[in-house]
């Protein structure tokens, strides 16, 4: 099991490891999503993005006028990097952390459902 302070040593800094959790959380993001999540500055997520497109981890596509991102499938490391993620997202990240990031609600509410 890894802790997200781990995951941040392995991949370089806190921005790195906040992307690929959202990614393996999420399926999907885009920056702007991703910075907005995390209070952080959309460039520095930016250039993660970048640079993990780069590497082959993701791969990105236009929608409208944004750049979503996912797990590139033909990465032949990506079941590994995803157990190690997934593992984390499980054990490795305490409950209100968890809760306040990676359990947010991705698609509207019923029309007059009552809070």
């Amino acid at each position: 099991m890894a802790t997200q302070t781990t995951l941040e040593a392995l991949f370089g800094g806190q921005a790195a490891a906040k992307v690929l959790l959202f990614i393996e959380n999420y399926g999907e993001g885009y920056a702007s999503s991703i910075a907005r999540t995390f209070e952080m500055p959309v460039s520095e997520i930016q250039k993660q993005l970048k640079k993990f497109e780069d590497a082959g981890i993701l791969v990105g596509r236009q929608v409208g006028t944004s750049r979503v991102f996912s797990w590139n499938p033909r990465d032949p490391a990506l079941d590994g990097l995803r157990e190690l993620l997934k593992s984390t997202l499980e054990y490795g990240i305490p409950s209100d952390r968890l809760k306040k990031y990676y359990r947010q609600r991705r698609r509207p509410r019923r029309k007059g459902k009552p809070l």
